[in-house]
C-alpha cells in the first residue's frame, strides 16, 4: 500500500507541532531542545517564510492520509481522513560555493517508521520542481541518525560525504551531505 501524505502551509496554529518537535526524543540529533524564546523565534520565522515568494522556501506541516481511519459508514466516497505526523521545509542557503535549497523534517515518534518523511520528501521535491529556482536540494542529517539518511537513500538523493556541519549554529556535528539534483525537472511526481 502506498503511504499517501499532503503538505500544508505551516500557520500560527502549528506551534503546538514545534513544542511536540522540541522534546528530547526529537532532538536528540539536533542539539536537545530549544528553549521557549527560540521555539517562539522558530514560530516567526517559519510564518515569515510562507510570506516570502515561493522560491524562497516553505515550511510545512505534514498530514498522513489514513484510509484505515475512514468511517466504517458512509453514503459515497469522502476524502481520506488525515492526521498530522509532523514537519518539513526548505530554505536558501549557500553551500560550497553554490546557491542551494537545504531540506530539513521532523516526525512524531509515534508515526515514524512508517515512510512517512520519504513520502513527505518527494511530495517536498515536487514542490520544488515546481516553484523553486535553485539546482539542488541538500540535507544534512548527523552521521548518528541512521532512519534520517535511510529518508534521504529513499528519496533518491546521492550521498557526498560525510562533513562537519554546524548545527546549532556555532556547534560542528558530523553529519552526512545528501543532495538531489532538481533539474531536470523529471521523474519527480507527488503522492496520490
Amino acid at each position: 500500500m502506498e503511504t499517501r501524505v499532503r503538505l500544508l502551509p505551516w500557520s500560527e496554529s502549528d506551534f503546538w507541532l514545534l513544542e511536540r518537535a522540541n522534546e528530547p526524543a526529537m532532538t536528540e540529533h539536533l542539539g536537545g531542545p530549544e528553549s521557549p524564546a527560540k521555539l517562539l523565534d522558530r514560530q516567526r520565522r517559519y510564518e515569515a517564510l510562507g510570506a516570502r515568494e515561493p522560491a524562497a522556501g516553505r515550511m510545512f506541516r505534514i498530514e498522513w492520509l489514513t484510509p484505515d481511519r475512514a468511517p466504517a459508514h458512509h453514503d459515497g466516497p469522502s476524502p481520506a481522513p488525515a492526521v498530522t505526523v509532523g514537519s518539513i521545509g526548505f530554505w536558501e542557503r549557500e553551500w560550497r560555493g553554490e546557491a542551494v535549497y537545504e531540506t530539513g523534517w521532523a516526525v512524531l515518534p509515534e508515526f515514524q517508521g512508517r515512510g512517512l518523511a520519504a513520502a513527505a520528501l518527494t511530495e517536498l521535491l515536487a514542490h520544488i520542481g515546481a516553484h523553486g529556482t535553485r539546482d539542488s536540494v541538500h540535507a544534512f542529517p548527523g552521521t548518528d541518525h541512521p532512519a534520517s539518511n535511510a529518508v534521504c537513500r529513499r528519496a533518491g538523493f546521492t550521498y557526498l560525504g560525510d562533513v562537519d556541519f554546524a548545527y546549532p549554529p556555532g556547534v560542528p556535528h558530523p553529519s552526512c551531505d545528501w543532495r538531489h539534483r532538481v533539474t531536470p525537472r523529471t521523474g519527480i511526481t507527488p503522492s496520490g
